[in-house]
Order: structure tokens, then sequence, then C-alpha cells
């Protein structure tokens, strides 16, 4: 017994020091995007949109042109979009973002978090600026509430040109995801909160979020906005991420579609992508080689693109 104990502490000794300098190793990477940019808020107008249940939506919208709509992941803001968002700006684009309910400075109201009320303020940001002929953006949480949007809310398709489906699912997040697996119980629990807020901790986990290249700017503007929600209240749409699967109904979908992934993306997987795309009539399937799941950051220029094609595209019928 006594050996079991030594040999169980020297192992887990071993494990930390092997942590500790995996942080090191990605802390002296280098930072393809400084830190200053990566943490500078998209600019525009700031619009607050009320709902019914008393949500406040916070809003910004900029530029002239065709529109886009840009919505983000779990756990983080409209920040995120700074890099796609000014490059869309500078080419010509009416570019629309907003703080998910719950996130950032959005706020919650009598219907709480879940997917229901989340695709129903799509809906309410494509009516409020009266949007057409644009093209919706979902990364990760964003693109689960988008399918949703799109598929119970025939109001958010007819508004459409395109859709792109970024690092994302349609439900059922743990099938072939190990990664989630483990993550998303630690993170229902508080667990992962608490570890992130640890050195080691937070750059592995940020460094998970990244591809093959993580960049330590990259994690900790990711880490000071994940840490700053309150994810106590958002675990409900943490949940239907599992529960929820519209698999069976992607052939509903008749918006011009593009899946994007990241090669090395592991809380979607391209397994994940790869079923969208087979599923989704006509949709399109792009691979950035080496990315993660930060491709708002690793690879805007390829959204940018994925966007413009859409709206090049000839209009649906």
């Amino acid at each position: 017994m006594k050996m079991r104990l030594v040999w169980g502490a020297a192992a887990a000794a071993a494990a930390a020091i092997a942590a500790r300098a995996a942080a090191g190793r990605i802390e002296r990477r280098p930072d393809p995007v400084p830190y200053e940019r990566l943490r500078r808020e998209p600019e525009g107008e700031e619009v607050l949109l009320s709902r019914p249940d008393g949500t406040v939506l916070r809003t910004l919208v900029a530029g002239d042109g065709p529109p886009v709509v840009l919505a983000h992941g779990y756990g983080v803001s409209l920040l995120e979009w700074n890099l796609v968002q000014a490059t869309l700006v500078a080419s010509g684009h009416r570019v629309i973002v907003f703080d998910q309910r719950g996130h950032g400075r959005s706020t919650c109201g009598a219907d709480g978090i879940g997917s229901g009320p989340m695709a129903q303020d799509y809906l309410a940001v494509l009516e409020h600026f009266d949007v057409r002929d644009g093209v919706l953006v979902g990364h990760s949480m964003g693109g689960f509430l988008a399918l949703r949007a799109v598929l119970d809310h025939p109001g958010v398709a007819r508004r459409l040109r395109g859709l792109v489906l970024f690092a994302t699912w349609a439900g059922r997040i743990y099938d072939g995801a190990p990664h989630n697996r483990l993550q998303i119980p630690l993170l229902e629990t508080g667990i992962l909160q608490r570890l992130a807020r640890t050195r080691t901790g937070g750059i592995l986990f940020g460094a998970a979020q990244c591809g093959t290249h993580p960049s330590p700017a990259m994690i900790a503007v990711f880490l000071e906005v994940f840490l700053h929600q309150d994810h106590r209240s958002l675990v409900p749409v943490v949940r239907a991420f599992a529960r929820e699967d519209r698999y069976p109904r992607l052939t509903e979908i008749t918006v011009p579609t593009v899946v994007m992934v990241g090669s090395a993306d592991r809380s979607t997987p391209p397994s994940h992508a790869r079923r969208l795309a087979t599923g989704i009539p006509g949709a399109r399937l792009v691979t950035v080689p080496d990315a993660g799941h930060m491709l708002n950051w690793e690879a805007p220029h390829a959204l940018v693109q994925a966007v413009v094609s859409l709206h090049k595209a000839a209009r649906p019928t």
C-alpha cells in the first residue's frame, strides 16, 4: 500500500512538472497577432436591443454594403470578431455583431439561457436591422444556435443569402470528441474554471482551443473573456450541446452553406463538420490546415473569403 502511494505521488509530481514545462514552451511561442490588437473591441455604433422577456442584447453595427451578422461562441463575447469585422468593413460590408444573451454585456431575461430563446434572439437581430440577403456566421455555440434559428424560424432563412457554420456542430457534441467528454463535465462543476485561473492550467486550457501553433496572446485574451463570464448561469445551453440533435433535420436547410473547421480542432472535431457538410444540401466544406477552435483569430481571412463567396454567388430562389 505504501509503495503504491509513493508511486502515485511520484507520477503526479512528474505530470505536474511536465505540464509546467509544456506551459513554459507555449509562453515562449511568437504571436502572429499582438495582444493589444486582439484585446481591441470591434468599432461601430452600439445599439441595445430589448427582448420581450427582459433580455437586453448589446449589438454593434458598422460599415455599408452587403450585410453580415456574426454570432460568437460559448463563454466569450463579440470581442472575438475584432479581426474579422474590421476586414469585412474595410472590404465594403455592413457588419452586425452582438453579445449572446448572458454573455459579454448582454443580459439574460425571464426566458433564461437555452437554445430556444437564444435562437429567437437571432431572428430579433435580423429583423431589427432589417437584414436582407445577409450572410449569417455562427462560431461554435453560435453555429449550433444558428442551425436551430434557421430550422425553427422561417423568417431567419428568408433574410439570408448564405450561412457559414464555423467550427460548430448540430448537437450530440460528445460524438467523436473525447476532449469534450472531459472538458464539459469539468465546466459544469466549476472545476475547469478554477484550473483555468492557475498559470499552468490556464495556458494549457487556452492552448487546447488553438491549433498546432498556439499563440500566447490569443490564449491570454481568450482567458480574460472566458473567466469573466458567469458560467453557472450558462449551464443549460452547455447541456443542450449534447442532449439536442439536429443532424436528422439538416436536409431541410435550403440556405447556401459553407462549413468551416480547423484540421486540429478538438472541441468541434472535423467529423462534425463533415456530417454538417454531408447533411446540408449543396454545402461546401472548407478545412483550414493546422487551425484549431479559434478560427476567428487563427484564420480570419479564410472566413472573410467564405463570406465574400456567398455574397458573390447567384441569389438562391
